[in-house]
């Protein structure tokens, strides 16, 4: 289903009139017909925004963990670099702060309903917009800092390029709706009216229920939540799949699609800015075609004005496995007949220590050699390497030590499906995010796992499925099922139920 966010707010709206009706005809418990709309509106907004991050709680993890990573490097080069030690720590944790965020959304959005704790409630709900809005407003404004310059270099800053950008979308509503880095900010500005005038008119909320009724309320939905986010990644993946790699989708068509419609995309125009003062110019691209050696690139920057692609890409535009010699064998893989089975890991699990070992050192020298045959007694002579030395080298080595549940999904879970796989003639391979050979050698030596192991982008991997390692059913391209590694079927199932 798609939906913008116009029509969203709408939707919003509609819900919010009806439940401000209810309020003041049903209950008789209004005091601001406005006041009610507002509390109704924002609340229904909240706890909209939070279910479709509830879905996929490891997406919104995601998210916050490349924020966490901006931070980190931003701050690193300024004054506040003592602060900048806390992200990886708070990247550690980001399932737990996406999880916390999402259900405090949600309880947050139906407080304000209720009308429970309205001091509480409002300060809390300004607060939250306030991050909300910090948080768009970083998103948006990197678009104005030069690829090598710090955000804080407020003088170096130029013209707004999307490409800038290393947060692309906020994840305000998840995959549901990708809102531009510009609306998110601005909606959260807008938010910020409301969220004001809760803090001064919270006297004069509505207030729904007894206040026992009110806390039960929050607390049976505070459980539930708490369960359906754990149901999306902790032990199966989420049921609604907003992301590109949905069952039914046939990848290679899909990235052939997407990539014909951005090279049919047209040249509209050229955006010129002067490098000695500052002055813009936009010309249709025909005039630029004819008049461009009057903008020597010494003087003038330039920058296309594009028309939107007829179909918009997707990460699927992205989709590269590499194999072991470095070639991109993704369409090899996809153009394999009848079914397959992919397992997807964005990152094996486990601890790489480097070390200094000892080794022996050969040094070799050219020398000559007199060789005899024996039978016809004739000399040649030929040049061999002959050893000069031997000493002592200090080399470094990684050493891999890996999450012992992590290797056991592997061994108790993967390998006997692969294994059942290949005796029914079915292709198993893994593909891994962010692991060079070595480290493929021996987490494969470690689970003894006997189907190979390419490589792939840990974001694409990301995307393709919330569960590592994941389990995706191919057939002729185009994706069967997926699974969560706590909820794969055995290969029996998998085969009466998919393999026809």
């Amino acid at each position: 289903m798609n939906i913008t966010l116009t029509q969203l707010l709408i939707f919003v709206g509609v819900i919010a009139i009806i439940l401000t009706l209810l309020v003041g005809f049903a209950f008789k418990k209004h005091k601001s017909w406005f006041l009610s709309f507002l509390q109704n509106y924002c609340g229904v907004l909240f706890i909209i925004s939070g279910l479709v991050k509830a879905v996929d709680p490891m997406g919104t993890a995601f998210k916050m963990e490349q924020y966490f990573g901006e931070f980190y490097y931003t701050f690193s080069e300024t004054a506040f670099s003592f602060l900048a030690p806390i992200f990886p720590f708070f990247s550690k944790y980001a399932i737990a702060f996406s999880v916390t965020m999402i259900i405090f959304e949600i309880l947050l959005g139906l407080m304000l309903l209720l009308g429970m704790k309205s001091k509480w409630t409002s300060w809390a709900f300004l607060i939250l917009v306030g991050f909300f809005t910090f948080l768009t407003g970083f998103t948006y404004l990197t678009g104005y800092v030069p690829n090598g310059v710090n955000f804080f270099s407020f003088g170096q800053w130029g013209p707004w390029v999307e490409s800038n950008m290393k947060v692309t979308d906020c994840g305000c509503f998840g995959d549901f709706i990708k809102l531009v880095p510009k609306t998110s900010f601005l909606k959260d500005v807008v938010l910020l009216f409301p969220a004001l005038f809760f803090v001064f008119k919270h006297k004069d909320m509505h207030e729904l229920f007894s206040k026992k009724a009110r806390w039960a309320i929050l607390g049976v939905v505070g459980i539930a939540l708490l369960y359906y986010c754990f149901s999306n990644y902790v032990w199966d993946i989420p049921k609604n799949d907003f992301r590109p790699f949905k069952k039914g989708v046939n990848i290679l068509k899909q990235k052939e699609i997407e990539e014909n419609a951005m090279a049919n995309v047209e040249i509209l125009a050229w955006k010129l800015k002067n490098k000695n003062d500052n002055t813009i110019v936009e010309l249709p691209n025909a005039q630029y075609m004819k008049e461009f050696a009057n903008y020597p690139k010494a003087d003038w920057e330039t920058e296309q004005v594009k028309s939107e692609p007829t179909v918009k890409s997707t990460k699927i535009s992205e989709y590269e496995i590499t194999g072991p010699d470095g070639y991109d064998i993704s369409e090899d893989l996809l153009l394999e007949e009848g079914y397959t089975f992919m397992i997807v890991a964005y990152k094996l699990k486990g601890e790489v220590d480097t070390k200094e070992m000892m080794v022996k050192d050969t040094v070799f020298i050219k020398d000559t050699s007199l060789i005899i045959d024996k039978k016809t007694y004739e000399e040649t002579i030929k040049v061999v390497n002959v050893i000069d030395k031997i000493s002592d080298k200090k080399v470094k080595q990684e050493t891999f030590t890996w999450n012992p549940s992590y290797q056991k999904a592997y061994k108790e879970v993967i390998n006997p499906l692969a294994e059942a796989a290949e005796k029914a003639g079915i292709k198993t391979y893994a593909v891994v995010g962010g692991a060079g050979k070595e480290m493929l050698d021996d987490f494969r030596h470690s689970t003894q796992s006997a189907f190979p192991f390419y490589t792939a982008d840990d974001i694409l991997l990301k995307t393709i499925v919330r569960s590592n390692p994941g389990i995706v059913l191919f057939k002729n391209g185009t994706i069967v099922d997926k699974w969560h590694y706590k909820q794969v079927p055995s290969f029996a199932k998998i085969k009466a139920e998919y393999i026809k």
